[in-house]
């Protein structure tokens, strides 16, 4: 479908998009949708907003599983109610995103979380340059910037970068079997 629209009905399309999403934006001419989905959207992305930078925040499979297993999503995250069905989805998204990286390899950028608790100045600097936008201290002090969060990592956002979270996974490993199971079943390896 994506092939048939013609570069002004992609244009609107994209205009269409940015119209929604105004309300997010605050009049900035950058903004960060980062809703848990839009892995799977990358072509129309690609396709109805050539100049937006994809970046694939990526961190390892059983933390990002359980992280998702354990927060209660308002809705449209029904997979994640299932251990074995967040499995399969994880699994889904790597070998998609596998492919996006083929045929857009400019085009995006995959950012290790336990490289960016690491190493939070490198880590920025690279995503900034991906986005081609310049380097400001306040990248690293995210959190002392009063402004509105209206997603799960809210509260996240309001600390400096912490490494608790990193393995808290393990202390549940024994009630992740099925979860594991999957990931190895679909050729998921850390």
């Amino acid at each position: 479908m994506l092939h048939q629209l013609t570069p002004e009905q992609r244009r609107q399309r994209g205009q269409q998009y940015l119209d929604l999403a105004a309300g997010y934006r605050t009049g900035k001419s950058h903004f960060i949708d980062k809703l848990p989905n839009n892995w799977q959207h990358v072509a129309l992305i690609k396709t109805i907003l050539p100049n937006a930078t994809i970046i694939d925040a990526r961190r390892h499979p059983m933390a990002a599983c359980f992280a998702n297993f354990k927060q209660l999503f308002a809705r449209g995250q029904e997979f994640t109610y299932s251990q074995e069905d967040i499995g399969r989805y994880y699994a889904d998204y790597l070998r998609l995103m596998g492919h996006w990286h083929s045929v857009f390899p400019e085009g995006l950028l995959t950012v290790q979380y336990e490289a960016v608790v690491e190493d939070l100045d490198t880590q920025v600097r690279q995503l900034l340059a991906h986005a081609k936008l310049d380097f400001e201290e306040a990248c690293l002090r995210y959190h002392e910037k009063d402004r509105a969060v209206r997603t799960a990592s809210s509260e996240q956002v309001r600390q400096p970068i912490y490494r608790d979270a990193l393995a808290l996974w393990e202390n549940y490993r024994e009630f992740l079997s099925p979860l594991e199971a999957t990931l190895a079943e679909h050729g998921v390896s850390w």
